[in-house]
């Protein structure tokens, strides 16, 4: 009851805040046309071109800009991020209406050019929304936030693509692509009403002071660039270019020498490389019930009502357990529901299905979580988006191989390897020490004692 209790109070706190209902409201919005056109994109490249392959390669033309995750995150610490995210949702908005022009095989490379534009405004996006919301929102309310963004993301997962699907086959794919245009509208007028001070950013982005003085060196007009071209300045460019690398790497030893980060975002890797493994079977076990290609929705529907539910309790869960306990809990409950998928039983099936939606997010949330409150906010860009290119490209390499595994082995074994890897992968992230880094007041500290 006590729990029960705590929770709604932990979501009433959040959508009280002017600033978290915001961008909760925001991620909603955007969150629905993406999911509408993430689906409809594909249908509209197989009606128009009739290959698999292609329609396929919708979903890698949105995932590829998340490999120059580091690169793209430290555009978010060179400006201030409510700006920049206002303007990406007005790009995006602009660029969607593009897609009206596809209407023959041969403009198909517009939907291929859009998707990858789409993707790489993501990976910015959320790395500037990442650390945005660490600077908008109370600290003590950054886990409840969270949580609540994976039930309304999903929650949008299990709604949106139904209505994307209707609106296609009612209106074509044009009118997914002017919905999806008007959403991101509406996020950018929600990133208007937000009320956040922010400093400006540091020069090149929080470059070390080493890559500053050699800048400092070279405006001072020294003899050294005496012999430069007029308007090339080689020197200036390759001194800029060292501070572009510097400042991207600062980003990425900040989260690999710290000793909360590191573990889970390793451990968020390895769960999602499992995850992808296991999402290349889902058909294998749909056949093995002896039912249609169509079950997976079933079994997908259920998964989304599960990750619905732990976003929900996974603020008060974090502030009991810490995020290394949280995250450790959530992939050991993956575990045993990947495995239970080995049963051939429709009930065990759709169990098992609410309890990898439940288990599979719970080290995601644990991990931005922890890095929006151990991470400092000039680097939080960089930071955010190296740790999602970690945590997310396993899982398109567990899919490939995933693909290729289920051809040649049976998949009641392979579903038994991925819950022993894991639980190992669980057991790892529940005993590595926590390190000494300071939690702020209010939030939990994963060097207290079970």
């Amino acid at each position: 009851m006590k729990h029960t209790e705590s929770t709604k109070w932990a979501v009433a706190r959040v959508l009280r805040d002017r600033n978290a209902g915001l961008c909760l409201t925001g991620v909603v919005v955007s969150g629905f046309g993406t999911s509408a056109l993430w689906l409809a994109a594909g249908v509209w490249v197989k009606d128009l071109t009739g290959s698999d392959g292609l329609a396929a390669l919708c979903m890698l033309a949105m995932w590829a800009p998340t490999l120059a995750g580091p690169l793209l995150g430290a555009l978010a610490d060179r400006v201030r991020r409510r700006p920049l995210l206002i303007g990406l949702n007005l790009l995006m908005a602009a660029l969607l209406p593009a897609l009206l022009a596809v209407d023959a095989p041969d403009r198909v490379w517009i939907v291929f050019a859009v998707l990858f534009a789409y993707g790489t405004a993501g990976v910015v996006h959320d790395a500037a929304e990442s650390a945005l919301v660490a600077t908008a929102v109370d600290t003590t309310l950054l886990g409840d936030f969270n949580g609540l963004r994976t039930t309304a993301t999903e929650g949008m997962k299990l709604l949106a693509p139904l209505a994307g699907a209707g609106l296609y086959t009612a209106c074509g794919g044009p009118a997914v692509a002017l919905l999806d245009a008007t959403t991101f509208a509406l996020a950018a007028a929600l990133c208007l009403g937000l009320r956040v001070r922010e400093e400006a950013p540091a020069a090149g982005g929080g470059a070390g002071h080493g890559d500053d003085a050699g800048g400092h060196r070279e405006s001072d007009g020294h003899h050294d660039n005496a012999n430069d071209p007029p308007g090339r300045g080689p020197r200036r460019e390759r001194a800029g270019h060292r501070e572009e690398r510097a400042g991207v790497l600062q980003g990425v030893r900040h989260l690999w020498s710290h000793a909360l980060l590191r573990p889970l975002v390793l451990a968020g890797g390895v769960t999602m490389l499992c995850a992808g493994l296991g999402g290349a079977l889902v058909y294998a076990v749909v056949d093995a019930l002896g039912r249609s290609p169509a079950f997976a929705g079933v079994l997908y529907a259920a998964q989304g009502a599960g990750s619905v539910v732990v976003g929900l309790v996974s603020g008060p869960a974090m502030r009991r357990l810490g995020e290394r306990r949280f995250g450790a809990l959530g992939i050991g409950l993956f575990a045993v529901a990947l495995a239970l998928r080995a049963v051939p039983s429709d009930a065990v099936a759709v169990v098992s299905g609410a309890a990898i939606g439940a288990g599979l997010p719970a080290v995601l949330i644990a991990a931005l979580t922890a890095v929006q409150r151990e991470t400092p906010g000039p680097l939080l860009g960089r930071v955010t988006a190296t740790a999602n290119t970690l945590v997310f490209t396993p899982n398109v390499l567990g899919l490939a191989a995933g693909a290729v595994l289920v051809e040649v082995a049976d998949h009641r074994l392979l579903l038994t390897a991925l819950g022993a890897a894991l639980l190992l992968t669980a057991a790892a992230l529940r005993h590595t020490p926590a390190g000494t880094s300071p939690a702020p007041a209010g939030s939990p500290s994963d060097t207290n004692p079970a």
